[in-house]
């Protein structure tokens, strides 16, 4: 029988994974969840998450109750929102100190932070898969110019840098060319998150690059003929796409924590939307008496970026040659691959 393509080799040790399959399986939850945003506050929860409803009241066992209750503790004073009462039409995980209702506004969260950390992992990807792959297979002055810029950004710490940047453009904005990304937009901190993390995918797709220069079916492509753009696209590229494949859930889980932290130091997404990280920074000032406010987006964070790690973990096992001699029982990782025997022996 023939033997199966690699595609459909790492497909089938992808599938055969229970993690992999697992992982995949919460990750689409959480995305269709999400995605129901609109649905659930509109047609269920009949509120609206970006409201203020500090006067508002819900009806509880046939009896109106305040959303903002007057304070029983210390002093009296000041109000604490409604706690959850597990009760998807009516504040199902409670209010926040604006009378908002957090699990439509967890949902709508949860858009926005899938979206920067996809729209981020896409960005890190391309520019540094390219960046990678010319500076590894130019070499020269160009390799030299290259990795030099990379390692200027790779000094900076990460969080510093993405704070600074955020700093700058969140009052005015970011022009880019004809592009202008406004303060408030989505793609401004997807941006920034992006670009700090370019080094990140570069250096290793350079390395690969680098040793992909010296094969033999490059030099052969080169002796033809072949121009230089094409032997990127048909000779370097196919080979670093499944180091690039296996950084996208990696990236999208690291780009996640990154966009909630600022958004936790309110440097990220800015009102009127809302992600995981600004609802906890909300949720800051009532942990001690509306704990869910602030525990629900972070078991969100905790849950998505595990299944992305879990993921990626899976997506390396299945698209290395090599994890076929780590994952064979009968074998120990360090005895060497039995070789054929030669016709001629006894």
């Amino acid at each position: 029988m023939p033997s199966p393509s690699p595609a459909r080799a790492a497909w089938a040790r992808l599938r055969a994974d229970r993690s992999a399959v697992a992982s995949a399986a919460v990750l689409m939850a959480v995305l269709l969840a999400c995605l129901a945003a609109p649905l659930y506050a509109r047609y269920m929860a009949h509120t609206d998450p970006f409201r203020s409803n500090v006067n508002g009241e819900i009806t509880l066992d046939g009896q109106a109750v305040p959303v903002l209750q007057a304070s029983t503790e210390g002093l009296g004073l000041g109000q604490t929102p409604i706690g959850p009462t597990w009760r998807p039409q009516a504040y199902l995980l409670g209010a926040d100190n604006q009378g908002r209702d957090v699990a439509a506004r967890l949902l709508y969260g949860g858009q926005a932070s899938l979206f920067i950390s996809a729209v981020a992992t896409l960005i890190t990807i391309v520019l540094g898969g390219a960046l990678g792959v010319v500076a590894g297979y130019a070499g020269g002055w160009v390799d030299a110019t290259l990795s030099r810029a990379l390692e200027i950004l790779w000094a900076f710490p990460v969080y510093l840098l993405a704070i600074s940047l955020s700093i700058v453009t969140i009052g005015s904005g970011l022009v880019i060319g004809p592009f202008t990304l406004a303060s408030d937009s989505l793609l401004l901190p997807a941006f920034i998150i992006g670009l700090i993390y370019v080094p990140y995918v570069a250096r290793p797709v350079r390395a690969q690059a680098l040793a992909l220069r010296g094969s033999d079916f490059v030099h052969a492509a080169v002796g033809l003929g072949v121009p230089t753009p094409r032997i990127l696209r048909l000779d370097i590229l196919p080979h670093v796409s499944t180091t690039l494949i296996v950084f996208v859930p990696l990236m999208m889980a690291l780009n996640m924590l990154t966009e909630s932290a600022l958004s936790f130091l309110s440097i990220g997404v800015q009102s009127p939307n809302a992600s995981w990280g600004s609802i906890i920074q909300d949720g800051l000032a009532l942990l001690y008496t509306r704990p869910a406010v602030a525990l629900a987006p972070g078991v969100a964070i905790m849950v998505t970026v595990l299944a992305l790690n879990m993921l990626g973990d899976a997506l390396r096992d299945a698209l290395d040659p090599r994890a076929l001699l780590r994952t064979d029982p009968g074998q120990s990782p360090d005895e060497p691959e039995p070789q054929p025997m030669a016709s001629g022996s006894a």
